[in-house]
């Protein structure tokens, strides 16, 4: 990754062990990724990360470039934000803070190239889901579950898993944004350790599982959409 807009720091050890983003150390406390998402997907993500910190939440704060940018050819630069992963005790506190990301974020706008599940109930392609491209009995399962989601949409985390939360002083912080995107809160709830939501949230947010993984992440994805109840077995 060509760090030169920040005055070329040294590149250090690659972060995690995803399949969607290359993140890596940078200098003494920052952190790198090179996006894959469009310039205009980018920019909702960054003016999010603007956003969220005035209203008290704890996000990375994004390192412009020498010549003021928050991102030069999909390379992001942010600031190590530190911490523990959550344990046990710790997820009712993070649930909290999802929901009021959920309850203050209803007007922002749609993420652009990044489609919700509401959207994808008549859309084929968006992000890193490609229906088009899946089996027809796995689309038919994966809309049936995602149709019986009701009520508002609001902007949600995307991915809020242990790797991407961090407890400092009693407070909740949220790292990688590359999913957060407009759709149903019960899309971020539904995989908390420990917190009780309706069947259906469990079976919609299991299909969006299988669907966003379905290609970069195929084993994991056929087992979330094992998961999803049908009346017949799915033939992937």
């Amino acid at each position: 990754m060509d760090l030169s807009p920040w005055g070329s720091p040294p590149l250090g050890e690659r972060l995690g062990g995803g399949h969607r983003n290359e993140v890596r150390r940078a200098g003494d406390d920052w952190v790198v990724r090179r996006s894959r998402r469009s310039a205009a997907s980018l920019e909702w993500e960054l003016d999010l990360l603007d956003h969220l910190p005035r209203h008290g939440f704890t996000v990375p704060g994004v390192v412009r470039t020498r010549d003021g940018r928050r991102h030069a050819d999909g390379v992001v630069v942010q600031h190590w934000l530190p911490g523990r992963e959550p344990t046990d005790e710790d997820w009712p506190l993070v649930a909290d803070e999802l929901r009021r990301l959920h309850t203050l974020m209803t007007d922002w706008p749609p993420r652009p190239d990044l489609p919700g599940t509401r959207d994808l109930l008549t859309l084929d392609q968006g992000g890193d889901v490609d229906l088009t491209r899946m089996p027809p009995k796995a689309v038919a399962t994966c809309r049936q579950a995602w149709q019986a989601l009701t009520g508002p949409t609001t902007v949600i985390h995307g991915d809020p898993c242990a790797a991407n939360i961090r407890l400092q002083g009693g407070r909740v912080g949220f790292l990688d944004w590359d999913e957060a995107r407009v759709d149903h809160p019960w899309l971020d709830l539904a995989d908390i350790p420990g917190l009780a939501v309706p069947a259906e949230a469990e079976a919609a947010v299991n299909a969006w599982e299988a669907a966003n993984a379905w290609f970069m992440e195929p084993t994991y994805g056929r087992g979330r959409l094992a998961r999803v109840p049908v009346d017949e077995i799915v033939d992937n």
